[in-house]
């Protein structure tokens, strides 16, 4: 039985990222990653619905004791952040509905977890999350990559 089973989330509308990961101690181990697809023909309302149902089905699966999901962090354009911040926002209820104790982190906040250094490039998270997770190789597709990074964010919150 792990410490803790932690879900993190890389909040998008058209991907989303998830990754479980259990935490023993101060020993990280992947469970899950994946991605929440939704098609861009298909009108807002039905694809915030399949990130929900998706979630759920997660949710209901890995049973996470907590929550790590990024927070939105300034977009160029405003029609992406509304997208964006309505799928985080039926995030947030999924995991409200289902019980699970949510924690917040910024982006700066998570490279500076997983790599030392706060402004680390996409490809130096991967790495370390790939090194840290002990995987063969680094998790596609790269939101997936990000949500393990994010979970791996909050273990770390611990062992501090």
């Amino acid at each position: 039985m792990p410490d803790k089973r932690i879900l993190g989330l890389d909040p998008g509308f058209g991907i989303v990222g998830y990754g479980v990961i259990d935490v023993h101690g101060r020993i990280e181990t992947l469970v899950k990653y994946g991605a929440i697809r939704t098609n861009s023909k298909d009108p807002i309302p039905k694809r915030l619905e399949k990130i929900y149902d998706v979630l759920s089905k997660v949710l209901t699966e890995f049973i996470p004791d907590e929550s790590a999901i990024e927070e939105l962090y300034f977009f160029r354009n405003v029609t992406t952040a509304l997208s964006v911040g309505e799928a985080r926002g039926v995030m947030l209820l999924a995991l409200e509905k289902f019980g699970v104790k949510i924690y917040e982190y910024t982006p700066m906040e998570v490279k500076l977890s997983v790599t030392g250094y706060g402004k680390a490039s996409k490809r130096q998270v991967q790495e370390m999350v790939k090194v840290m997770l002990k995987m063969e190789e680094i998790p596609r597709p790269d939101d997936a990559a990000d949500a393990l990074a994010i979970a791996l964010c909050h273990a770390h919150q611990f062992l501090i």
